[in-house]
């Protein structure tokens, strides 16, 4: 097997303006293992994506490469029409307009919720502390945890933490959201707390990319619903017809097992 090991560049034309995501036969590899095959998906503004799929399927790889969290060998990635390969400025222009939310919250533990909420748009944005400060406290009113802003992160539940990590990434004011199954770590009651927020987002037309089993939040906010398995993109429809009349064995196999808990 030969492996590019750099990004194909030049093969198709730049994604249309109406796309602020566009991949593009992406392939990535860990070793000999071929995590994901010839990937093609295009995003438009204010989309809602909803990811599934079986552990192993490659779903949180595809979108931890739209950040460069992950590299890929072959392919094209294009983020707001920025070409994302190995040049740094292009990495660095993509993460301030891409902001991600992991399983686990990853917040500073030695820092307040407001420190924590603050030190990307001082550092990064170059914003005065002040006006950080301020938008700090306005996305903590908007997923509701204000009064936890002077808090250290363990003396939340983890459901709140969740939500601090979401306000972490809505002070960068991004342009793309990518949720890598946000509720996985949560205790059931937790969920929908996290859940309300995210429905909130999207309803506000932020353009999202979740990685999630939560099949109820898939019907209420996606406009499109996608299903891998073993690396590729093996279903994509709108949420009715995904759920109603699903086409691929393995995509009816799937929602059997998840749906019947």
């Amino acid at each position: 097997m030969t492996v590019a090991t750099e990004p194909t560049t030049g093969a198709v034309p730049p994604p249309s303006k109406e796309d602020v995501i566009t991949v593009n036969k992406m392939n990535k590899w860990y070793g000999n293992f071929h995590v994901l095959q010839d990937i093609d998906l295009s995003v438009r503004k204010g989309e809602r994506i909803v990811i599934c799929g079986p552990s192993g399927s490659g779903k949180s790889t595809l979108i931890r490469t739209l950040n460069r969290l992950e590299t890929y060998q072959s392919g094209e990635v294009y983020v707001d029409s920025i070409l994302l390969g190995d040049d740094v400025k292009n990495i660095e222009a993509v993460r301030r307009e891409v902001c991600m939310v992991f399983q686990h919250f990853n917040l500073f533990p030695h820092m307040t919720v407001l420190e924590n909420l603050t030190l990307a748009p001082i550092w990064v944005r170059k914003m005065p502390k002040k006006q950080a400060n301020e938008l700090a406290m306005h996305y903590l009113e908007r997923v509701r945890i204000a009064e936890q802003a002077h808090k250290f992160p363990g003396q939340l539940s983890g459901g709140q933490q969740q939500r601090v990590a979401i306000a972490r990434s809505l002070c960068m004011q991004p342009k793309i959201m990518l949720f890598d199954e946000p509720t996985s770590a949560l205790d059931p009651e937790m969920v929908k707390e996290v859940l309300d927020v995210m429905v909130e987002l999207a309803k506000e037309g932020m353009t999202m990319l979740c990685v999630t089993h939560e099949m109820g939040f898939a019907k209420e906010v996606a406009d499109r619903v996608i299903f891998m398995d073993a690396g590729q993109i093996v279903e994509m429809a709108g949420p009715k017809e995904f759920f109603d009349n699903p086409k691929s064995d393995r995509t009816k196999l799937f929602l059997s097992q998840i749906l019947s808990h």
